[in-house]
């Protein structure tokens, strides 16, 4: 075979096309986190709400999951579309790997997701004419199903990362793909997270309660199980941090800003100081300030985790096998996966990648520009936009003065033998490598060096 299968490029010029991913799966993470989270309270406070003979409590969660309705299982399920069809344009093999390795866990995760919308209606619809037998029946039920969901989820996730185990190269397997040392490290984060959120949203349901009493006694019970899943979920990050690979605790030392560790601390402080001042003053819980808080925990909070979990598997974008640029860059063997970094390096891209020009597959004084353009696209721009805005501008990359020989040097070095960590390996022939440095240094801010 002497073409590999590499799909169009989705280039998108202003952002780029991995921030419209991030974008739309960090604002799907507090939609779907927050339902999780809600659906085991409300399995524990329904409980002790019956235990207790609490009608009042039962309204809450009625109210509180019909917030939900719209706030989680219309956005939330409108923007899991949204990162199926995201992913699917900017990372189709990534998608293709998960989908394959783990067709039967996304169909499990799907009945699980429909068992869990049923039970949110019944909760709703159904709270006043249902016995507390059967209420506590679906409530626990409710709960089960959406933590399932979550726990399929966070499996397909940690494989993105690395396979559970290692003999999955070798063997394949779906039970070695997904359970691995940092699964459940990685579970228990989010749990920890999630319940943090499901404490902050629930606050804009809790401000508007007209009784007092029970406002007081809502609030109170939101701000400990904030403060004791903010605190859980800081320990229960460091054991994430444990189970990470080498390689990733490299990135996140080298690649990170400074300023990330900082920002962290200070988010977790804000969060913990907010639960301490809705404990103790629970008249200090209004709706607009659990609004701006939920916002705040979303721009300050799973932004930056969610940046930094996609930056510390790079150059991967899924399995240790798919490179960030969509290549297949190692062999695996269990599932029948050749590495295609063989056929680059004899054909290169231009005459490898079946969706290139038929007249860029050759580059002459003609062409040259335009061909460095589509290496580029299909090369580099699924982690780097080509402008001066998005997501790390190639731009930034190019020292002043460089010139085109200069780049296609470090091209062909460090790249085409894949000794940069964070970068994939990325063979160019020397007629390649002379595009690609022509078109990067003729970039925005590398004009200087082109003339």
């Amino acid at each position: 075979m002497d073409m590999i299968g590499l799909y169009p490029t989705w280039f998108e010029p202003g952002l780029g096309s991995g921030w419209i991913v991030g974008l739309m799966a960090t604002i799907h993470v507090l939609f779907s986190h927050t339902s999780v989270g809600a659906a085991i309270f409300f399995a524990a406070l329904a409980h002790y709400a019956h235990r207790r003979h609490r009608p009042e409590l039962l309204d809450f969660i009625r109210r509180y999951g019909l917030f939900l309705l719209v706030f989680s299982y219309v956005l939330g399920s409108a923007t899991g579309v949204g990162i199926w069809y995201t992913t699917t344009v900017a990372s189709p093999r990534g998608i293709s790997a998960l989908i394959h390795t783990f067709v039967w866990m996304w169909a499990t995760e799907w009945v699980f997701f429909v068992i869990e919308v049923i039970g949110v209606y019944m909760l709703v619809y159904l709270a006043n004419r249902l016995d507390a037998q059967t209420h506590l029946k679906v409530s626990l039920i409710f709960g089960l199903a959406s933590y399932t969901t979550m726990l399929v989820i966070v499996g397909i996730l940690s494989f993105m990362l690395w396979p559970g185990k290692a003999d999955w190269y070798q063997r394949g397997g779906v039970l070695d793909a997904f359970f691995g040392a940092n699964t459940f490290a990685h579970l228990g984060m989010r749990t920890a997270f999630m319940f943090a959120m499901t404490a902050v949203v629930g606050g804009i349901v809790a401000a508007r309660l007209e009784d007092a009493a029970l406002k007081r006694e809502v609030a109170r019970a939101l701000a400990w199980l904030g403060l004791g899943s903010t605190l859980a979920g800081a320990a229960l990050f460091r054991w994430y941090l444990a189970t990470l690979p080498e390689t990733a605790r490299l990135l996140l030392e080298n690649r990170l800003p400074g300023w990330f560790t900082p920002s962290v601390l200070a988010v977790l402080a804000g969060i913990l100081a907010y639960f301490a001042l809705t404990l103790f003053r629970p008249r200090a819980l209004v709706a607009g300030g659990a609004a701006v808080m939920t916002g705040a925990v979303l721009v300050f909070g799973l932004w930056p985790e969610e940046v930094a979990r996609e930056s510390i598997r790079k150059p991967w974008v899924a399995g240790g096998y798919v490179y960030s640029n969509q290549v297949l860059g190692r062999d695996v063997p269990g599932i029948g996966v050749r590495s295609e970094i063989p056929i680059l390096e004899a054909r290169g891209f231009l005459k490898a990648h079946p969706f290139v020009p038929e007249r860029l597959r050759v580059v002459d004084d003609a062409n040259r520009m335009e061909a460095g353009r589509v290496l580029a696209l299909v090369a580099c721009s699924n982690c780097h936009s080509l402008g001066r805005t998005g997501m790390r501008p190639l731009p930034d990359y190019i020292p002043a003065g460089s010139k085109a020989p200069e780049i296609a040097a470090y091209l062909q070095a460090a790249l085409a033998t894949g000794t940069t960590l964070y970068m994939p390996q990325i063979p160019l022939r020397d007629d390649e490598a002379l595009a690609l440095a022509g078109f990067l240094a003729a970039l925005p801010g590398g004009r200087e060096a082109a003339r």
